[in-house]
């Protein structure tokens, strides 16, 4: 089965999945506008992690995450028989989408745009935690 072209995959998978822009009720266009320009950055990073698990497995994690995000990963995502003889940027791009429900099973397609996000989000949500007790602690 052939893949779809880059560009394919960009407008019909990866912003569908990130577009809220119809929940927002926006009443200006300059803000809608901004909230687009904002949702295609988000979905070119998403789209990005796919294609570079795809394309460069062996890289290093750190080509895609920041050191505080390979870390949390690292310390909240135990290593499963999938994981542990993964590549290390795909062993790090699977546990960023097992935080968004992928399941990592031994015959499971390589993570899609849709638990990247999820994945992304919750990390966000967990390193903004990460650096605030950071910060109150001392």
């Amino acid at each position: 089965m052939a893949r779809p072209s880059t560009y394919d995959s960009f407008i019909h998978n990866t912003l569908p999945v990130l577009t809220g822009a119809q929940e927002s009720q926006l009443r200006t266009a300059s803000r809608l506008t901004n909230l687009i320009a904002i949702f295609c950055i988000l979905a070119w990073r998403v789209f990005w992690l796919t294609e570079i698990n795809r394309s460069a497995p062996e890289a290093s994690p750190e080509v895609a995450l920041t050191a505080t995000e390979a870390m949390l990963l690292d310390q909240l995502v135990k290593d499963t028989a999938r994981t542990a003889q993964a590549p290390p940027l795909s062993r790090s791009l699977i546990k960023l989408a097992q935080l968004g429900g992928y399941l990592a099973r031994a015959n499971d397609p390589p993570p899609g745009n849709k638990v990247i996000w999820r994945g992304m989000h919750r990390l966000l949500e967990i390193q903004i935690g990460y650096c605030l007790g950071r910060e109150n602690s001392g």
